[in-house]
């Protein structure tokens, strides 16, 4: 096994994904309760010792939640985040003492045996950042919780085996439904979310640069639970597509990561 990635949650209420070789196990954000974390991970054999980094994306609770129990039944494991989330988690009352590192932006670092690489992304919290994880030849990006895709992002996610891309509304479903103005303006912004015709035209380019000469896995994730579905989502990206002949099972394969649902170990 090179890497393997798996989905423990994926929503507006809660995310939680493992990035694995054969010897480390990274969490990337732990915004679900610990117990459903280190329930889902004894599926896969991986104790809470196991655990060697945890990745946060942003201090937004539905990504840093269990911080607390998870840096008590996961000792050892080390905590990496940008300086704007560590002051963000101090807010909170969630900071443990010598167990942060800093994830500056455009700088690789090691976790384990997979390079690690920060990358900033556009979201309404104090420098959110987003990750891409290499090993032997292959890579694993994750893109969720921006409100636009910069070139900063198009750059990070280049030549990714397996690219995991927020798809979290479809926009009219979300103008014409039950959040207030606010909320929906929010979302809609620079730094708010990514609608799945943003998620399928970032995809586009990302196959296009690709220029067919490997067949990616591509997820999409962090959908809403009122403003989507993932028939609608995976419907619009399929379409984008289509029309500039990237064909599903040809060109990628593609599916969507579900909240509160424990997906396969997928490995590249």
């Amino acid at each position: 096994m090179n890497l393997g990635f798996c989905s423990l949650s994926s929503s507006s209420s809660g995310n939680c994904y493992l990035i694995k070789s054969e010897t480390t196990n990274l969490l990337v954000d732990v915004g679900i309760s610990g117990a459903k974390i280190y329930k889902n991970l004894a599926n896969y054999g991986i104790e809470p010792s196991d655990i060697s980094h945890v990745l946060l994306t942003h201090e937004h609770v539905d990504h840093v939640k269990s911080v607390s129990p998870v840096a008590k039944k996961s000792p050892g494991a080390v905590f990496c985040c940008s300086g704007g989330t560590l002051e963000g988690l101090g807010e909170k009352g969630q900071i443990i003492a010598g167990r942060y590192c800093m994830a500056v932006p455009g700088e690789m670092f090691m976790a384990g045996d997979i390079e690690v690489t920060p990358f900033r992304i556009s979201h309404d919290a104090a420098e959110p950042v987003a990750y891409t994880f290499q090993r032997e030849g292959k890579k694993i990006a994750i893109v969720t919780d921006t409100g636009v895709v910069t070139e900063e992002i198009l750059e990070a996610i280049k030549g990714s085996d397996l690219l995991v891309m927020e798809s979290n509304h479809e926009v009219n479903i979300l103008l014409y439904g039950s959040y207030p103005y606010n909320i929906k303006r929010r979302i809609l912004s620079d730094v708010g979310h990514l609608s799945n015709e943003a998620a399928g035209n970032c995809i586009l380019g990302f196959l296009k640069d690709l220029d067919r000469c490997k067949v990616p896995k591509v997820l999409l994730a962090h959908l809403s639970q009122e403003n989507n579905t993932p028939q609608q989502a995976y419907i619009t990206v399929k379409n984008i597509l289509e029309e500039e002949d990237f064909y599903v099972g040809k060109d990628l394969s593609l599916g969507v990561v579900l909240k509160d649902q424990l997906s396969e170990l997928i490995y590249i």
